[in-house]
C-alpha cells in the first residue's frame, strides 16, 4: 500500500507505507543492539570496577537511553534498524521531520511498546497512513524506501560539461527547498510508479519562472537542476 503526501506546493509524493512485520522487525533490531551495548556496558563496569559508582553508570548508560531518538535526529529519519529494512520516518506534509516532531515520537514510544507492543500494532493497522502513537502526534509516518530513494540527492545531476550553456537564467529565483523538491519528484518518476509530481511540478515551475519550454516535463526538470547547480557553483 501506498501512502499520499500532499507538500505545501500542492504537489502530491506517493511513497510505500512500511508494513507492521518491517517496523517489527526493524525494532528488534534496535532492541537487539541496545541489550547488546548494555551488556558490553555492564561488563566494562565490572572488570574496572565501576559498577557501584552510580554517576559513572548513569554517563554510560545515557547514550543507550536516548539511542532513538539521536539516532533519528542525525541519520534523517533512521536508526540502524531502519536504515536495515530500509525504512524512513516522514512527514505528512512532505517536509523534513522536526527534532521536535522526533521527539514527541521518543517520549511516546514507552507507551507504544507496551502490552509486547500490541498498542503500537494496532495503532499501525488502523491509521490510513500507518501510525503509531508518536507519530499520530508528531504528524510523521515510517515509509519503505525503494532503491532508488537511496541513491544521493546530488547524483539526480548529470555531470555537466565544461563546456555547459545554462538555458534558463531564471533557476537564480529558485529556493534550495524548491531545488530539493523538484529532486524528489524525478526521483518517484525513476521508481516508475508515479508520473503526476513531475508533471506538476514542472507546470508549477513554468509559472513561477514564467518560462515556455517544448521538452518534455522530465528533460525540463533536469535542464533546471543542471542550469541551477552552474549558477550556484560557477558563478560564486
Amino acid at each position: 500500500m501506498q501512502i499520499s503526501i500532499q507538500t505545501t506546493q500542492n504537489v502530491t509524493i506517493e511513497h510505500d507505507k512500511a508494513g507492521v512485520g518491517n517496523r517489527v522487525l526493524a525494532f528488534m533490531i534496535d532492541l537487539a543492539i541496545l541489550i547488546l551495548a548494555g551488556m558490553a556496558i555492564g561488563y566494562t563496569m565490572d572488570q574496572i570496577g565501576w559498577s557501584d559508582k552510580q554517576w559513572i553508570n548513569i554517563l554510560f548508560y545515557f547514550p543507550v537511553f536516548f539511542y532513538d531518538l539521536y539516532m533519528e535526529i542525525l541519520n534523517n529519519g533512521q536508526s540502524v534498524g531502519k536504515m536495515i529494512m530500509n525504512l524512513r520516518v516522514v512527514r505528512l506534509d512532505g517536509t523534513a521531520p522536526t527534532i521536535g516532531g522526533f521527539i514527541l515520537r521518543w517520549i511516546l514510544k514507552p507507551i507504544d511498546v507496551m502490552l509486547s507492543g500490541s498498542i503500537a500494532i494496532i495503532s499501525i493497522a488502523l491509521t490510513q497512513n500507518g501510525q503509531r502513537l508518536g507519530d499520530l502526534a508528531a504528524g510523521t509516518t515510517v515509509v519503505k524506501l525503494r532503491k532508488t530513494e537511496k541513491v544521493n540527492r546530488l547524483q539526480l545531476v548529470e555531470k555537466m560539461e565544461e563546456d555547459y550553456e545554462p538555458q534558463f537564467p531564471e533557476v537564480k529565483a529558485l529556493t534550495d527547498k524548491e531545488v530539493n523538491l523538484i529532486k524528489d519528484c524525478l526521483r518517484m518518476q525513476a521508481d516508475h510508479t508515479n508520473s503526476k509530481p513531475v508533471l506538476m511540478m514542472s507546470e508549477k515551475v513554468k509559472q513561477k519562472l514564467d518560462i515556455e519550454s517544448d521538452m518534455r516535463p522530465t528533460q525540463f526538470l533536469y535542464t533546471i537542476l543542471r542550469d541551477h547547480t552552474y549558477y550556484t557553483t560557477r558563478e560564486q
